[in-house]
């Protein structure tokens, strides 16, 4: 079949793309900030990605939680209804939504998923990643499982999915999954399938990203690490699949100098030390067996997912010269998050990514 190009896809592929994370449950980095108070709401994040799209950022992310993973009682945005609703309403950016395997059967997740890439026109995407959040499951009475067991699920759970949401008809027997001749449509309508972008790098998150992911997502840290991450995985056979592409996440924060930089770092980082007893009541229900969270132990950090380990904290030139520098590494999507986040977005996109063109080889 001869589809249509991509809508998703740059027109110079070898330039950086830069998406934005939703605020799906609040601030990034601290949630006691007088400059950006807590607003998880729909209207929110709607007038957030409309305007991310009109500044000209090219994807955002919608993480998926049921209930808010830092208290439990905070306003939380659904995801998929999000990411359908914004669907609707844009244009041009990709809308990548996240799901955990075991919130949704395969054959219902493909056709919410074929759903939204039909309503957007072409402009879907899936992360797939394999929970942290014990509480978030077992009190809905779905099994957690073990880290391994979890990636297995995950592993079954993608090879369903995939075929389905390429208009395959796909039968499988395997240990979770029984399908029988099951079809799915329309699909292919715009390119083959949504986009797949895996998150996770521990042993097993690699192995699911190697064999199945369009885009590996890595969490924000040093270069060097980055390199070596993006070196592993580029030594790992595809299948026959395209080359694996890579994204990063990122918490930037860019001024005129280095120093006020820096200055507003100790800022958000004193307020994110507010957040200190409601995070040591979080971390005891999180899988000890998770990689991101022995990364993020590294080094102090603002921002979730890495936040400014990756070092984008600078001014305007030092952070695009250093994300010219991962973007050389193999880094073709940065995924970022700002506090507060509509002014410093729009910072960002005036003085941060016209300079990047200046320091890519």
């Amino acid at each position: 079949m001869t589809h249509p190009t991509d809508p998703t896809a740059s027109s110079t592929p070898y330039s950086p793309r830069f998406g934005i994370w939703a605020l799906v449950h609040g601030s990034r980095a601290a949630r006691q900030d007088p400059d950006e108070p807590y607003d998880a709401s729909w209207l929110r994040n709607r007038a957030l990605v409309l305007e991310a799209e009109h500044l000209g950022y090219d994807s955002v992310l919608v993480a998926q939680h049921t209930v808010n993973p830092h208290d439990g009682t905070s306003a939380q945005l659904e995801a998929w209804t999000a990411a359908a609703a914004l669907a609707a309403l844009t244009g041009r950016i990709e809308i990548i939504a996240a799901i955990k395997p075991k919130l949704y059967h395969p054959a219902v997740l493909a056709k919410l998923a074929l759903g939204i890439e039909e309503i957007s026109g072409g402009r879907f995407a899936i992360n797939l990643v394999n929970a942290w959040n014990r509480p978030e499951l077992e009190r809905a009475g779905i099994a957690f499982g073990e880290h391994g067991d979890r990636y297995a699920y995950g592993h079954e759970w993608i090879r369903v999915v995939e075929p389905l949401l390429r208009g395959e008809a796909v039968t499988h027997a395997g240990e979770h999954f029984q399908l029988d001749g099951y079809r799915l449509a329309p699909a292919g309508q715009y390119r083959p399938r949504p986009r797949i972008y895996v998150g996770g790098e521990s042993e097993p998150a690699r192995a699911l990203a190697a064999g199945q992911a369009d885009v590996w997502f890595i969490n924000g840290q040093p270069l060097a690490d980055v390199q070596g991450l993006i070196a592993d995985l580029r030594r790992r056979e595809r299948g026959g699949r395209p080359a694996l592409r890579y994204g990063l996440s990122a918490f930037v924060i860019a001024r005129e100098t280095d120093g006020a930089a820096q200055a507003e770092h100790a800022r958000l980082h004193a307020l994110a030390a507010l957040d200190d007893p409601e995070r040591a009541r979080a971390q005891a229900n999180i899988d000890p067996q998770a990689a991101m969270f022995a990364t993020f132990a590294k080094s102090p950090r603002v921002g979730s997912n890495g936040g400014t380990a990756a070092g984008l904290v600078g001014s305007y030139d030092t952070v695009a010269r250093r994300i010219a520098a991962f973007h050389a590494a193999g880094i073709g999507l940065f995924m970022l998050q700002f506090q507060p986040f509509e002014a410093e977005m729009r910072r960002f996109a005036a003085e941060v990514r016209p300079r990047v063109a200046n320091y890519l080889e």
